[in-house]
């Protein structure tokens, strides 16, 4: 899983915020992580030090290993009083190597601005844990790092959607907040042995509610249409987005500037009616590819926008339940060397961690049993 969100992350971030057409014609199609960034050039990143392509990870990643040093921090379910603490403590507080900036510093200086929100809420403005979201700005901001909340709930979808809210509303509201919520549900539901793809699917929609639902529905039928029909590549992303239209309002720009001050928008507001588009997307394109973790990604990516947290969800669903069947050596090496981490030894810390907790919770739901059967026994 650890490796799908890696992957996913570096594979896309060199052609974040460019349309399909943009890819394919910058690019022709991107395949691997030996891609050069599309902004090399841009002056203004220069001036700040920004560097991407050739399997450097963003912030979806280097969150992900955040959270996943909260969980090993405190060794226990989380909730929103847990964001407030351990979690603000590691972004804004504790150094961490940021292979986009070259250098050490806190998490916070490479986050966008809805992540900077969770410091301010929460810290600055001490809000009630639970109030942390409200006024946020509606993005896949949460869902890019909740996976492992679907680890130390493995085989429990519901459990991990309620965790993930209960965790997440200190960040996200709204659509941000469901989908944070689902992802997590898709990664439990990932994880259960013998589990398939129509298990994630149908966890996803058994939880979903309002429009992240229907979104799910909607880009998961049209992707098993486009596969019948061997539609792939630029043909199936215009129409997976086009499926979206109605629940996403932001289209192929993607991009932030001083045009767009002052104006107007649907996107990014609180609405029961809308969704994120980066988890539909990511479970179509891995009904589109059939389960194949490689192709989902690929396919993923170059559909254009919001593409790293794309080849995020998709790559850390599909890693989850294929296993580490999906991680190529060489993608593996790549990873570490340009970031200055060992991902195996992450997942192996992560897993003990995750492992502790699922036993405590067995042992909990027996113990819960024991004194439901005295209850019974009484009565």
């Amino acid at each position: 899983m650890l490796h799908g969100i890696a992957l996913g992350d570096a594979m896309g971030a060199p052609v974040e915020k460019l349309s399909a057409a943009e890819i394919a014609s910058l690019y022709g199609r991107v395949t691997g992580l030996d891609t050069a960034w599309h902004r090399a050039g841009d002056d203004a990143h220069a001036r700040n030090h920004r560097i991407r392509g050739h399997g450097i990870v963003t912030d979806d990643t280097l969150m992900t290993f955040a959270l996943m040093g909260v969980y090993e921090e405190v060794g226990r379910h989380l909730d929103a009083w847990d964001m407030a603490g351990p979690l603000v403590r590691r972004i804004a507080w504790e150094p961490v190597w940021i292979p986009e900036m070259e250098r050490e510093a806190p998490l916070i200086d490479r986050l966008f601005h809805p992540e900077k929100w969770i410091f301010q809420r929460l810290q600055l403005a001490a809000c009630d844990p639970r109030q942390g979201g409200v006024g946020n700005m509606v993005n896949c901001g949460a869902a890019m790092y909740i996976a492992p909340v679907g680890v130390v709930n493995a085989g429990d979808p519901r459990a991990a959607y309620e965790e993930a809210v209960a965790f997440a509303m200190g960040h996200q509201q709204s659509y941000g907040l469901e989908a944070a919520g689902v992802m997590a549900a898709c990664i439990a539901a990932a994880l259960a042995p013998g589990a398939t793809l129509g298990d994630v699917v149908e966890a996803a929609l058994s939880l979903a509610k309002d429009g992240t639902r229907a979104a799910i529905a909607a880009a998961v039928g049209r992707a098993e249409e486009l596969r019948r029909q061997g539609t792939v590549g630029i043909e199936a992303a215009h129409a997976l987005q086009a499926v979206l239209a109605p629940y996403s309002p932001m289209g192929d720009d993607v991009r932030h500037g001083p045009g767009k001050a002052g104006v107007p928008t649907a996107a990014y507001q609180p609405s029961r009616l809308l969704s994120i588009e980066e988890l539909p997307l990511a479970l179509a394109f891995a009904v589109l590819a059939g389960g194949e973790f490689r192709e989902a990604v690929v396919e993923g990516i170059n559909s254009g926008r919001d593409t790293d947290s794309i080849g995020v969800m998709a790559g850390a669903i599909l890693g989850a339940l294929h296993g580490e069947d999906v991680i190529a050596p060489e993608d593996a090496a790549t990873l570490d060397r340009a970031n200055r981490f060992d991902l195996a030894a992450a997942a192996d810390a992560f897993y003990d961690t995750a492992l502790r907790i699922l036993r405590d919770d067995v042992a909990a739901a027996e113990a819960l049993a024991a004194r439901r059967r005295a209850l019974f026994a009484a009565a």
